[in-house]
């Protein structure tokens, strides 16, 4: 980094990932939040067969007998959870919204748990307390006044599967089939994209494959921060010198260099594993780019080397491969270049790699999905491993990162606004209603029909979804139109203060919490990210109790607005196994649901690609043909440059633990743009000067003001900024047309320049 001027907040961190510096920042966690008495047990009981799920990342547990199994950002996940704070109703009833709404969210979460339900008081705009009864029979009498199709109803990824069903069996029982939910605006192209691929929306690959594999190829994703129990497993690859291939625009210093804070060698000596053997950065945007020259130089690999691609697994197992190619040889190696940043001989070396290794795994985030074409950048990730046959075999797959510990398993459960005809089918016959058949809204065009006045109520099973959605200017004001909003939260966000005419916000346990209902303690259970399914009981007492879990919360609306119901919801709250036994009715792959969670890890759901079977229209794999490569609305690279969002390490999704970016060296601030210093000289800009950023979209004046420009590792021509502050940049329309995932990836703006422009 630049030592030319001294930028205050800024300054270079040049240790490893992980190491002491991830043991200070968890001690300092559990002091600022916790009770020192209750802190071990919680995190204690973090990932274990007879304790909670982390209520961060999805990444899965290899062993479920250690006794420390949590990571840095883990712990404070947990501790934020089970904070010893509590934002009280006094305090709320003399607070008006219109001043809590000038505190950000980092604040607004930082006083703590909510202990009672809440209703919003317009004639002393202050949140006062409201009996359970009295918001359900408000939330009952209004929803039954709306047609069901102008209702709103958003999920959390960290809903659990029992929640989830049984909110969904509402809502279609009400009559709709509007579930905006957070994959939406993370992995939706993952769920939209393979399915076509290789006949499902999820990852086929294990954490034992992680253990056999012969070469790992990591594309935009910064695991240190967004899925930090990863690291252990990348980290024993790397000792084991298998070959880590990373494309990422930025630098991120956990895919660098790792010290795990459960090596003991590691942390006595102050040694550090390097993780990464080889790292491209690649031009934000450029991804589909950077895939189709490793895809093509192995095609040209061919030509020579006959054994290049494996022709018996094309030939039985895959349709389409002749067209791909075709447009393989069709797309020119300039333009491979200019849209990926990257040269020719860099991609050839690549797909050298590739072709040496019999057994691949290509693991990707966000930095692929939140794309323009994020769809088409995850079948482009299939086909590449199609051409090598990595489906099907020990050590190979492809493995999407997920965020929240159980946004895979909602979906699996029917969190889905285009259900299937068979999944309707079975949940009309098990329970004796009508589920309607009409597709319904995803996150953006929920908050598009709300914009438009067609939608009258939002209600929220977790989340902070105006915030984590693009294009607050126009989304924030629609919120405060509508009837009715319903949060169901375990801390105030902003979301909840954008008040409707009637807003309510109901406070429910944490993941981290004991739930006792009338038969006795009870568990729920989770998805991680390689579909395995296992259960999780809160052990901590929960923070007021005035809380009730999500399931009875559900039930609870469920009641008041279907009173004429033939479905007995408060039979179910009772005990969560019948949840289970009903899931298992319904929906394939959950045989002897209960039985199997008792075991330690759970059960994997089925993966039929990890058989070779593909539960396609033709019963093959496809090569799927991106004939293009990205084009910003005509705007030439000269242009523009593409900004991509960005999550801190103090970061998970929209909450923030603390203000401090350490592995990227910003300390107490996050009014900052990363850029590449040749960029930065082109513009005439220095280390610690100050901007405006301009989207450079027709028709879109967003504007994000003064900014301080900070020089930073990052490939030419992209810029970073924090998420989701950079967010009033994006407009809502600018997303996947085939997923609907907004495009925090690669926007492209334009830089101003401030007068008096030193931070």
């Amino acid at each position: 980094m630049s030592t030319k001027r001294h930028v205050p907040g800024i300054h270079p961190y040049n240790g490893p990932a992980g190491g002491w510096g991830a043991l200070k920042a968890t001690a300092i966690a559990v002091k600022t939040q916790m009770d020192t008495l209750v802190a071990p047990k919680a995190l204690l009981n973090t990932n274990q067969p007879d304790g909670f799920d982390c209520p961060g990342c999805a990444w899965p547990d290899k062993n479920h007998y250690s006794t420390f199994q949590f990571c840095e950002n883990g712990a404070k996940a947990v501790t934020w959870e089970a904070t010893s704070r509590r934002v009280t109703a006094e305090f709320l009833s003399k607070t008006p919204v219109s001043t809590l709404l000038t505190r950000s969210d980092y604040e607004l979460e930082g006083y703590g748990r909510l202990t009672q339900p809440l209703r919003y008081n317009a004639s002393t705009d202050t949140l006062q307390p409201v009996s359970w009864e009295e918001a359900f029979s408000l939330i009952g009498n209004t929803l039954q006044g709306i047609l069901p199709e102008q209702v709103e109803f958003y999920t959390s990824g960290r809903t659990s599967n029992e929640a989830a069903y049984l909110y969904q069996l509402m809502i279609r029982e009400y009559g709709c089939n509007n579930f905006p939910d957070c994959s939406n605006m993370c992995h939706e192209a993952t769920s939209v994209g393979l399915p076509h691929s290789i006949g499902i929306g999820k990852g086929t690959v294990s954490l034992e494959d992680f253990d056999k594999t012969e070469l790992i190829i990591s594309i935009g994703h910064n695991p240190g921060t967004n899925h930090p129990r990863m690291m252990g497993t990348l980290h024993e690859a790397a000792r084991r010198n298998v070959p880590i291939i990373v494309f990422n625009p930025m630098k991120e210093r956990a895919l660098e260099r790792f010290a795990d804070p459960q090596n003991p060698l590691e942390m006595a000596t102050y040694q550090s594993t390097d993780i990464a053997s080889s790292y491209y950065q690649v031009k934000a945007g450029g991804d589909a780019a950077a895939l189709k020259g490793i895809a093509k130089a192995l095609l040209e690999a061919e030509v020579i080397n006959k054994d290049v691609l494996d022709h018996s697994f094309i030939e039985e197992h895959t349709l389409g491969f002749s067209e791909f190619a075709d447009d393989l040889r069709a797309t020119s190696w300039q333009a491979i270049e200019q849209a990926s940043g990257l040269s020719v001989a860099q991609l050839t070396r690549v797909a050298e790699h590739y072709a040496n290794s019999q057994a691949t795994i290509i693991t990707y985030g966000m930095g692929i999905t939140q794309h323009e074409h994020g769809t088409e950048n995850v079948q482009l990730i299939a086909s590449l491993l199609l051409m090598r046959g990595n489906f099907g075999k020990d050590g190979a797959g492809i493995c999407p990162l997920r965020g929240h510990s159980n946004v895979q398993g909602n979906r699996t459960v029917g969190i889905s606004e285009k259900p299937t005809e068979r999944f309707l089918q079975d949940l009309d016959h098990f329970f004796g209603i009508r589920s309607p058949r009409e597709h319904g809204h995803d996150a953006a065009a929920a908050m598009e029909a709300i914009i438009r006045g067609e939608s009258k109520a939002l209600i929220c099973l977790g989340g902070n979804f105006a915030v984590a959605l693009p294009d607050p200017k126009h989304c924030f004001p629609a919120l405060k139109e509508l009837e009715l909003s319903v949060h169901i939260a375990t801390k105030l966000n902003r979301s909840h203060l954008l008040v409707a005419k009637e807003t309510l916000i109901l406070p429910c346990l944490g993941r981290t919490e004991i739930d006792r209902q009338a038969t006795g303690l009870q568990s729920i259970t989770v998805e991680d990210s390689m579909s395995m399914v296992h259960a999780s009981a809160g052990k901590l007492k929960p923070a007021s109790p005035a809380l009730l879990s999500e399931i009875a919360i559900v039930a609870g609306i469920a009641q008041a607005t279907l009173p004429h119901s033939r479905i007995n919801y408060a039979y179910y709250v009772e005990d969560y196994a019948r949840i289970r036994d009903a899931i298992e009715a319904t929906i394939p792959g959950f045989t002897h649901y209960n039985q199997r969670i008792e075991q330690p890890g759970g059960f994997r759901m089925p993966l039929p690609p990890t058989q070779r079977q593909w539960p396609t229209p033709s019963g093959r794999a496809h090569f799927m043909v991106y004939p293009g490569l990205n084009e910003d609305h005509a705007l030439s690279e000269q242009q523009a440059l593409r900004l991509i969002t960005l999550r801190s390490h103090d970061q998970y999704n929209t909450t923030l633990y603390g203000l401090d970016d350490r592995y990227r060296g910003v300390f107490g601030r996050r009014d900052v743009l990363f850029m590449n210093p040749e960029d930065m000289s082109e513009q005439g800009l220095e280390h610690g000067d100050v901007v405006d950023i301009v989207t450079a979209l027709p028709n879109c004046q967003a504007k994000m003001k003064n900014i301080t420009v900070i020089e930073y590792a990052i490939a030419k021509g992209s810029v970073g900024a924090y998420y989701p502050e950079a967010n009033i940049l994006i407009p809502l329309s600018y997303r996947d047309q085939q997923s609907g995932t907004p495009a925090y990836k690669a926007l492209p703006v334009k830089l101003l320049v401030v007068e008096n422009n030193i931070a």
